[in-house]
């Protein structure tokens, strides 16, 4: 190749890219002010005499106005809309009813789900859609996001390599095939590709990545707690329960089989006789959370039981031949800590409730409150019997000023009692938000619209999911300001920021310089040693600006490259348009950037996560093109 000469430019442009790396690994500052910081540093130096050409200061904010970008808040409001009618705690509940609770089965069960998503999608999108199901599987299985989000993250990436429209160099690819034939002679003119003529290629990436991180995970993984979490929130209900009013209690769910001579007994007598608490009833399909207390047993049916384990099974469930089940099933989405859990509800003075007792108020039927105890004083009165205190029939004990109602309640539920006079919900650390089932027809045809446009149009990417996530504001699906609320405008100034130092590294020929002295030192090479080359070249390219920026530079120099060497331009080709999706290391990757902060993930994270994967990613990859093509 043509030599070309360092310019100050280029130099410039190569210490901002140092300096970068360094703010990212070194996290000095917050990734996201990191990356507004070379921004601002790219538009000053830009006024300096001799840099006139570093960056356009007029278009240096158009980042936040880019497709990339604005596709990102698109999907991420798309995916609260879902999220919002109960839909994606839903998938959630699915995937936990297939693959169990432990990490080994629910990685490989969403990656791979998200994978063959992402083959059809932006994978960016398909992740997106996924951060709900995964904060509920989170949330459920005490999991941390940081062990979860990184496997779903790196498969979206890895599923845009199953077929041609599954990334933007791929979609590109053929467009620049076509280009650079009119340059070839007719005996190396490459034909496109097809629509599936990478899926061998993809399927393997995708297996590979599932396979590391259900082998490796334990060591690559963090573990630290999701962003977000202090001392006193996400606590399991038997945790505070015991820890608190000193109830030890556990959450079961029985079995009532046909025949059983619990048939007609009332759930008020069961919980008095036993000391413990029928929080659900679930009888031919028909659940209710809370039922009355009056409610009779039928069969076959489903109780969940909050009581202490000894109790349930040798006083409760043996007695009346019944199956107590190893985990929650039929009411695994209901007693959630992302739906439900413990909240303590303050008598006032001047309540019109004080001197009526729970059962006179109906507190199940009326406002959905399962109560577990009564706080008065330094006594704590409930149907379990400890050690401190013995059992009380508290559904008859008349309420005063000052008592403290210690309940189980859906979070929706609660959030409604908070308007309530005669109610002080002291509980602040719970989910605020009313979901609404009622939305989830207008909600998915909104989504099935914008995937429409995405996938069987050529209108622009972010005008499609746009049209989506503002028909979820119309219909009602999300409020305005909780379609502000789902964005994560961290991870919009962090790529806005970094596309005007990408645009940079080409537009100074800073791109080609690199390219020019690399592929200097492969001359001579091997062919499958020059495709390797290519390879790393255009992972390293794609870690510093963006992918469609180093497919389009790269693909041209591939082909003259295989043509002078004696390859085939078409493979040589290809073998940049996959390599761009190799992007773990760090997290300028749009779906690096949008899992981070949801994980509590640092750089050096990526560095270790991705470190491995990057080279597992460049082996498969060269080996299967090498065996397929």
């Amino acid at each position: 190749m043509e030599t070309i000469s360092l310019t100050l430019e280029m130099s410039v442009v190569l210490g901002l890219l140092a300096f970068t790396v360094f703010l990212f690994v070194s996290e000095i500052v917050r990734i996201d002010l990191a990356a507004a910081l070379v921004m601002v540093l790219l538009g000053l130096l830009s006024q300096l005499p001799g840099l006139g050409n570093l960056a356009d200061v007029s278009q240096l904010f158009d980042g936040f106005a880019s497709n990339a970008v604005i596709s990102i808040i698109a999907v991420m409001i798309i995916g609260a809309g879902l999220d919002k009618t109960g839909l994606m705690s839903k998938v959630a509940a699915v995937i936990l009813k297939r693959g169990g609770t432990t990490e080994a089965r629910i990685i490989p069960i969403v990656s791979t789900v998200v994978g063959v998503i992402s083959s059809f999608m932006q994978n960016v999108g398909a992740a997106a859609l996924f951060l709900p199901v995964i904060s509920r599987i989170s949330a459920r299985t005490e999991i941390p996001m940081s062990r979860l989000l990184m496997p779903m993250g790196f498969c979206a990436i890895l599923g845009g390599t199953m077929t041609m429209v599954g990334s933007s160099p791929l979609i590109l690819l053929n467009d620049l095939i076509v280009a650079s034939n009119a340059t070839l002679p007719a005996g190396l003119q490459m034909a496109p590709f097809g629509l599936f003529a990478v899926t061998p290629i993809g399927v393997m990436l995708v297996l590979t990545g599932v396979l590391y991180f259900v082998l490796f995970g334990r060591w690559v993984l963090p573990a630290q707690r999701n962003r977000g979490e202090d001392a006193g929130s996400a606590r399991s209900m038997q945790a505070y329960i015991e820890n608190t009013y000193g109830l030890r209690a556990e959450l079961f769910e029985v079995r009532v089989p046909e025949g059983s001579i619990l048939i007609g007994q009332t759930l008020a007598d069961l919980m008095v006789a036993h000391h413990m608490y029928i929080l659900g009833t679930s009888y031919r399909g028909h659940k209710v959370i809370a039922p009355m207390a009056d409610t009779c047993i039928e069969a076959p049916a489903r109780l969940a039981v909050l009581g202490l384990r000894r109790v349930v099974r040798e006083e409760f469930a043996e007695p009346y031949g019944l199956e107590i089940l190893p985990q929650l099933n039929v009411f695994a989405d209901d007693f959630a800590a992302t739906q439900s859990g413990v909240a303590e509800v303050v008598i006032p003075p001047g309540s019109s409730v004080i001197g009526q007792t729970p059962i006179d108020l109906r507190l199940r039927q009326t406002h959905g409150l399962s109560l577990l105890a009564i706080h008065r004083g330094e006594e704590t009165m409930s149907h379990v019997e400890t050690e401190d205190h013995p059992s009380t029939h508290i559904g008859q004990v008349p309420l005063q000023a000052g008592d403290t109602a210690v309940v189980h309640v859906q979070w929706d539920r609660l959030t409604r009692l908070k308007s309530d006079r005669d109610f002080v919900v002291v509980t602040s650390d719970f989910p605020q938000e009313e979901l609404r089932p009622h939305k989830v027809g207008w909600a998915l045809a909104f989504f099935v619209l914008a995937l429409g446009l995405v996938l069987f149009s050529d209108v622009r990417l972010s005008l499609c999911l746009l049209t989506g996530a503002v028909g979820m504001v119309l219909s009602r699906v999300l409020s305005m300001d909780e379609a502000y609320s789902a964005v994560s405008w961290s991870t919009v100034f962090l790529l806005a920021s970094l596309i005007p130092l990408g645009t940079a590294v080409q537009n100074t020929g800073t791109a080609n310089w690199i390219a020019a002295y690399v592929l200097l030192l492969l001359d001579g090479w091997p062919l499958w040693a020059l495709q390797a080359g290519l390879a790393v070249l255009a992972t390293a390219f794609t870690l510093v600006m963006s992918n469609v920026g180093a497919t389009v530079l790269l693909v041209p120099l591939a082909v003259s490259i295989a043509v002078a060497a004696g390859g085939d331009p078409a493979i040589f080709a290809l073998t940049v348009a996959i390599s761009t999706s190799n992007s773990f290391l760090i997290p300028t990757h749009q779906v690096n950037a949008l899992i981070m902060g949801p994980g509590g993930y640092r750089v050096i994270d990526f560095v270790k996560g991705g470190g491995v994967m990057t080279v597992l990613f460049l082996v498969v990859s060269m080996v299967v093109m090498n065996l397929f093509y």
